[in-house]
């Protein structure tokens, strides 16, 4: 009998520890997907490693750790853990999709079709498969497949104005116009606030010819999305395709502007720059592509012409030679070098030149067109693609395009910015040790009491930002180490509300956000009228309901099945009850009315939001994020003027991308 008992203690004693590990594991996984959400990869397969460690027989942990590497473009790491993950289970979807992705990237254009299409078995109505599906057929010039491929798409979901653009762009590449002016009205119908849909009609309409409504077009996409070189790129061939050589001028200045290392802005540059006789500074233009791709036969015979225009004809020679041994039978390059050669005074150099040309001609003569390769041949179009090496088009500008046929598609985004949002909050506050750099000088958030407690605590002053960054791998292991020394510091005093707050900013670091919350509970309870502690506690409790909403979404968006805690379980009531203490505590502290507003309009209470907004622009009259989100909270009650005001003043502290929102607002005159 007592054997029996003991028996059953262990077997119970195994169970609870199973249950123990099962627990554990999973905890584990939920602090990997959160560092996947704030960007921290290589903390995040950290974690994932673990969970696989203990339970190799998993196909979840795999899948994340791949999607980890995708971000990191690792992709033949994340194609061999996804591998691993479909062996372990062949019934996932996303597995294939994200597979799928990683082989696209890789240029294994029909093993990606292969995943897509086993994605697409699994669940069909996936319209980011579909798209990616058509992507592939694309890049494989597959005309007739990826028509089909994206007409399948438009019949499940047909306002996807995405789709419309894909298949514009087939239509365009087999010469069908009429199907592309169709399938770009339909475009800009579904999505009229949309850039994309103004430059994708306006290449159909240079197509045409009609270079005048292209340029209305190309018009409104920079009025929406001022800061996108392509639009500035598209302008500038459409004016200079209308003898408007200034305009072209200014708009290839704009896109290097906004994107300095625009390879086709430079290349175009340089021609017009040699059609208006600026020739040196089209020799810079030339100069800068050719030290980002050395091979580019076609810069370096302009910049030979330039040369030779301007009497460096030594130079002049040397491209001309370059250009010589990759077109060696390309007589123009000849004819050139035998002028420089006889500036020069090489008289030997210039006959050897000249005897090769005339031989050439007797040949041409003899033979007819036949010795006249394809490469030798220009085209009749006044531009050419990128793609497109012919000699003979040297002097051409690059055309435009629709679209990059890479651009591939997922729902994984890793952070809720990255989504293709609407419009978007400035985030919250935080207290953190790191703050992301900028290139822009940031204005510094300061708050005495703030640098009061940095002055009592021990080690690295806590920052407050709304501009958090990721932990390198070194800030990783030092917060890890951080913990452990704490834990024992912690251990001999239980009730040491500051050893608390630090271990919990470390584990908030390494997205150990339960832990984070359990620390400062009970920091709180030893100090309960710390504000510093309340207002670190609410703004962790924001990013475990903010990462506990983003893994449910993406849970229903991959159609994960088992049991899926839904959205009305996020709930911010807990952080708003911080907030409100710490208001009551430090009524001058703006950052707290700040977070607390971005709480309110998380809860759709847009008044008491513009009201927390307004005291914090009383308390900080410089706080451009708080002007910036009260311009929102402004228009979404309807108040367009005055919220548009308030972006205006966002704009002009610093937020810049308020003014790319001024101009959506005041173009749609909706949300």
């Amino acid at each position: 009998m007592r054997r029996v008992r003991a028996v059953v203690f262990l077997m119970s004693l195994l169970v609870a520890q199973l249950c123990c590990a099962q627990l554990n594991t999973r905890r584990v996984m939920e602090i990997g997907r959160n560092a996947l959400y704030f960007e921290d990869y290589v903390l995040s397969i950290q974690y994932f490693n673990q969970v696989i460690d203990a339970k190799p027989f998993l196909h979840e942990p795999y899948f994340y750790r791949a999607l980890a590497k995708y971000y990191l473009e690792d992709y033949s790491g994340a194609e061999q853990d996804l591998d691993t993950a479909i062996f372990k289970n062949p019934y996932i979807s996303r597995s294939y999709q994200l597979r799928g992705l990683c082989r696209a990237n890789r240029d294994s254009l029909l093993l990606a079709e292969k995943d897509f299409r086993k994605a697409l078995r699994f669940n069909p109505h996936n319209d980011e498969v579909w798209q990616n599906l058509g992507a592939v057929a694309i890049q494989l010039e597959d005309w007739e497949k990826a028509a089909s491929v994206i007409d399948s798409l438009l019949m499940f979901y047909p306002r996807n104005s995405h789709a419309y653009l894909m298949r514009t762009q087939v239509a365009l590449n087999v010469k069908d116009t009429l199907t592309a002016q169709k399938m770009v009205e339909r475009a800009v119908q579904y999505d009229k606030y949309s850039a994309d849909v103004y430059d994708a009609r306006a290449v159909v309409r240079s197509v045409v010819g009609e270079y005048e409504a292209a340029e209305q077009d190309l018009d409104k996409a920079i009025e929406l999305l001022p800061n996108r070189s392509g639009s500035y790129i598209n302008r500038a061939l459409v004016r200079y395709n209308m003898n408007d050589l200034r305009g072209a001028m200014e708009d290839y200045d704009m896109a290097l502007y906004v994107e300095p290392a625009n390879f086709v802005a430079h290349y175009n540059r340089g021609i017009l720059r040699m059609e208006v006789g600026d020739d040196n500074r089209a020799i810079e233009d030339f100069a800068w592509v050719l030290d980002v791709d050395p091979d580019n036969t076609l810069a370096r015979f302009n910049r030979g012409l330039l040369f030779q225009k301007t009497g460096d004809y030594k130079r002049a020679v040397e491209d001309f030679t370059v250009v010589i041994e990759s077109y060696p039978n390309f007589e123009y390059a000849y004819q050139c070098r035998a002028e420089s050669y006889r500036e020069m005074g090489d008289e030997r150099g210039a006959k050897s030149d000249e005897e090769w040309l005339l031989k050439r001609q007797y040949d041409i003569f003899v033979n007819g067109s036949d010795a006249v390769a394809e490469e030798y041949v220009a085209s009749d179009d006044r531009t050419r693609k990128s793609s497109d090496r012919n000699v003979r088009n040297y002097n051409k500008m690059i055309s435009a395009d629709i679209a990059d046929d890479k651009n591939y598609t997922t729902e994984y985004r890793g952070r809720v910015q990255d989504r293709n949002v609407y419009v978007e909050l400035e985030p919250i506050f935080v207290l953190t040790y790191y703050e992301a750099g900028s290139e822009l000088e940031k204005r510094g958030c300061y708050y005495r009491p703030v640098e009061e407690m940095n002055g009592r605590l021990s080690g690295a002053p806590l920052l407050l930002t709304n501009d958090e960054r990721a932990l390198a791998e070194n800030e990783v292991v030092r917060h890890f180490a951080s913990i452990d020394a704490l834990s024992e510091d912690i251990a001999g005093n239980p009730s040491d509300w500051a050893a608390l707050m630090k271990r919990a900013i470390d584990y908030y670091l390494v997205q150990d956000i339960e832990s984070s919350i359990r620390d400062l509970d009970a920091a709180v309870l030893a100090a309960p009228d710390s504000w510093v502690l309340l207002f670190v506690r609410a703004f962790v409790r924001y990013r475990q309901l903010e990462t506990r909403e983003m893994n449910v979404a993406d849970d229903v968006a991959a159609g994960a099945t088992g049991q899926v805690s839904g959205l009305s379980g996020i709930d911010f009531r807990l952080v708003k009850e911080d907030l409100d203490k710490v208001v009551g505590m430090m009524p001058d502290f703006a950052y707290a009315y700040f977070n607390r507003a971005n709480v309110s309009t998380r809860m759709s209470d847009f008044k008491s939001a513009i009201v927390d907004y307004t005291r914090a622009i009383e308390i900080e009259a410089r706080f451009a994020e708080a002007y910036f989100n009260r311009g929102l909270a402004r228009i979404y009650t309807g108040n367009t003027e005055d919220g548009i005001a308030d972006l205006s003043k966002a704009g002009e502290l610093g937020v810049f991308q308020a003014y790319n929102l001024i101009k959506r607002f005041k173009f749609n005159g909706e949300r």
